[in-house]
């Protein structure tokens, strides 16, 4: 289990990816992907092509990220998420919260 992140060139996207059980346990590691950047009115991506299981704290986790977005200007976008990850956020109405692409 790992969270990686990487900006963009123009320091206008940052890129979270989270590989296999997205948990309590990369709270931190979660965290530090996008507080650690100083980028206003860009875009952070979550891509979860590598995630195989999500649960309720994975879900807090995003709304902190959400509201990270909200007080810089930026938006988020949710990525790549198998049919299980996507069916929990969908549960959870994620998509009314922000854009969600399968």
């Amino acid at each position: 289990m790992s969270v990686n992140h990487e900006v963009s060139e123009d320091g206008k996207v940052v890129t979270i990816y989270v590989e296999e059980r997205f948990d309590f346990s990369l709270h931190q590691s979660f965290r530090d992907a996008y507080c650690d950047s100083e980028i206003n009115n860009g875009t952070f991506i979550l891509d979860l092509k590598s995630t195989t299981y999500m649960d309720s704290s994975a879900l807090g986790m995003i709304l902190l990220l959400k509201d990270f977005t909200v007080n810089n200007g930026s938006n988020i976008l949710i990525k790549n998420a198998n049919e299980s990850v996507y069916k929990v956020l969908y549960i959870a109405q994620f998509n009314r919260l922000m854009e969600i692409e399968k």
